[in-house]
């Protein structure tokens, strides 16, 4: 089978998706990696076929943006400078996705940072697509959302709210985007938002990458998220 996985980000988004790739490799598949250029060697060692990205959020960082996200930490602060870098490199992210499965792949692994995107590209080319998360993002009452920090004190009821808040900034994040990919692909419309709860009722599958003796899998998730472990 021909994977391809996707994965945009730091060094910590991109370097355990070559050891996925590379035990998927020794099971006898052929395993290529999209990401961004400055990993194309350490892809390339873990005998992974590489597919270049064309936008890189550490150029981005190294701006008077990407400097303001760095100091804002966690918290309402750090989502909006989040989305505010983000949404500048969304158009050029896509685009990316697009090309590097058009190149022949049987199935799509995305991350949690290429998922919005690679689900448009996934049901434009008609493959098979599934999440590899590296975190648990998708809000629960059982822990307060990773960007909150250890700011949010209130329980079930305030984690799951926070959670909310947080999603709804990634949609945004990610909604001009995928409504112009949709246009260009032919897709009928339909937003970020609506496409995320499709993928809940659909029970689109997400395998995070932790242990559940780390991180146990929250019962309120949705029936198609599952912890794998590392």
């Amino acid at each position: 089978m021909r994977i391809l996985i996707v994965t945009a980000g730091s060094r910590g988004d991109v370097a355990p998706y070559t050891g996925l790739g590379a035990r998927l490799r020794r099971a006898g598949h052929e395993v290529s990696v999209a990401t961004h250029t400055g990993f194309a060697a350490s892809v390339r060692e873990a005998g992974l076929g590489f597919h270049a990205l064309p936008a890189d959020p550490r150029a981005e960082l190294s701006s008077a943006a990407g400097q303001r996200l760095l100091h804002a930490g966690t918290g309402a602060r750090a989502v909006i400078e989040l989305v505010r870098m983000g949404r500048a490199l969304m158009p050029a992210l896509g685009q990316g996705i697009l090309a590097a499965a058009s190149h022949g792949t049987d199935l799509l692994l995305l991350s949690a940072t290429t998922a919005p995107l690679g689900r448009v590209v996934a049901e434009a080319l008609g493959l098979p697509s599934m999440g590899v998360f590296l975190q648990p993002l998708a809000p629960t009452g059982a822990f307060a959302p990773l960007l909150a920090g250890n700011r949010v004190q209130g329980g079930e009821h305030v984690n799951r709210l926070v959670g909310r808040t947080v999603q709804s900034a990634t949609d945004h994040l990610f909604a001009p985007t995928v409504r112009t990919l949709r246009r260009q692909l032919g897709l009928p419309a339909r937003s970020a938002l609506a496409q995320r709860r499709h993928d809940v009722r659909q029970l689109w599958p997400v395998l995070h990458g932790f242990s559940p003796s780390v991180v146990p899998r929250p019962a309120d998730w949705p029936p198609g998220m599952r912890v794998a472990g590392y």
